[in-house]
């Protein structure tokens, strides 16, 4: 699937022996994890890792014991006519220079959020004497925690917000609505699938990958194109960075930087019809899927913009040039 130079062009950093065997069949017993190219300064990029390692036997016995006696646990959001409901703001974490983790209480200690995956929740506002103000979110939190719920905020100039949640303090409280479902997912419903994200927009990608490399049955391939401003604005680098290197033959990450530091050596500038084409899975690939997420100009250069939740408009851009179907490419 991927040619050795091609391969070492898109990503210098690279090991050769494991992009061949990402292209064809699993690591050999007693092959290196080493995370597949130098992540760089980790610790601006977010709080903590998220680790992908499966339940043990034991505790998983007592965890379907318990639900067995006591049911599945309550989710807070139910959709339909729930409507907002206002959840408690418990933490604020600062993660960089304009983007802030805020965990929210739900309404019971042992309720989970509810969400799928994929789907998303709507924020709303009201700034005195204006109309309220409704924006949409995915957690970054995992579907099955109980207790709490985590969102992931950039601060953008003007918008209202982003503003609102930044100035938030514990204490304080948000309304909130979900869950709004989006793409279905179920294990090994792709064979391969290639997330192309900037911004914010990594975050319905990551709920796809946390619920994909949890899962030890789903074997689905996932290659990450990740655009961002500077290193420093790459969310969750840590996290994907762990996937690397607990699953080098099934994920991998193409970071691009408009404003690289200068020993930066990965992809600079914009993502590239180039680079696309070099490191995606080709549409003629059997069960491949395109997951497009990120600001206006992003969606213009990749795979064109949806028309609405429901309609996900026509496929253009770099994606329709490359190849692929509109069948192939969902914009989240």
């Amino acid at each position: 699937m991927f040619s050795r130079s091609a391969f070492r062009a898109a990503q210098p950093l690279k090991r050769n022996l494991l992009s061949r065997a990402y292209a064809t069949e699993p690591a050999k017993s007693g092959s290196s994890n080493t995370i597949l190219y130098a992540v760089g300064a980790v610790g601006a990029a977010g709080a903590g890792y998220y680790y992908f390692t499966s339940t043990s036997s034991a505790g998983a016995a007592a965890a379907k014991a318990k639900e067995a006696v006591s049911g599945p646990p309550k989710p807070a959001f139910t959709g339909g006519d729930q409507g907002f409901i206002s959840l408690l703001l418990k933490d604020v974490q600062p993660v960089n220079h304009n983007t802030k983790k805020l965990i929210f209480a739900l309404p019971e200690e042992d309720m989970v959020s509810g969400m799928a995956v994929t789907s998303a929740l709507l924020t709303k506002y009201q700034y005195e004497g204006q109309k309220p103000v409704v924006r949409p979110y995915t957690p970054v939190s995992d579907e099955d925690t109980k207790g709490t719920m985590e969102l992931l905020i950039k601060k953008y100039p003007n918008g209202p917000m982003s503003t609102h949640l930044h100035d938030m303090v514990p204490g304080q409280r948000l309304d909130i609505k979900g869950p709004l479902p989006k793409y279905p997912w179920s294990p090994n419903k792709h064979e391969h699938i290639a997330l192309i994200a900037g911004g914010t927009g990594i975050t319905p990608m990551y709920q796809l990958c946390r619920a994909i490399f949890k899962n030890p049955e789903d074997k689905t391939k996932v290659t990450l194109v990740f655009g961002n401003v500077s290193e420093e604005d790459i969310l969750l680098k840590q996290q994907f960075a762990e996937l690397e290197n607990t699953y080098p033959n099934r994920f991998r990450a193409f970071y691009v930087l408009d404003n690289p530091p200068k020993e930066w050596t990965g992809n600079k500038g914009f993502i590239t019809k180039e680079l696309l084409k070099t490191v995606l899975p080709e549409p003629k690939s059997e069960n491949v899927k395109v997951f497009v997420c990120g600001p206006p100009g992003l969606y213009k250069a990749i795979s064109g913009n949806k028309v609405s939740p429901s309609d996900q408009g026509e496929l253009s851009g770099i994606l329709k040039e490359l190849g692929y179907s509109k069948d192939q490419v969902y914009k989240f």
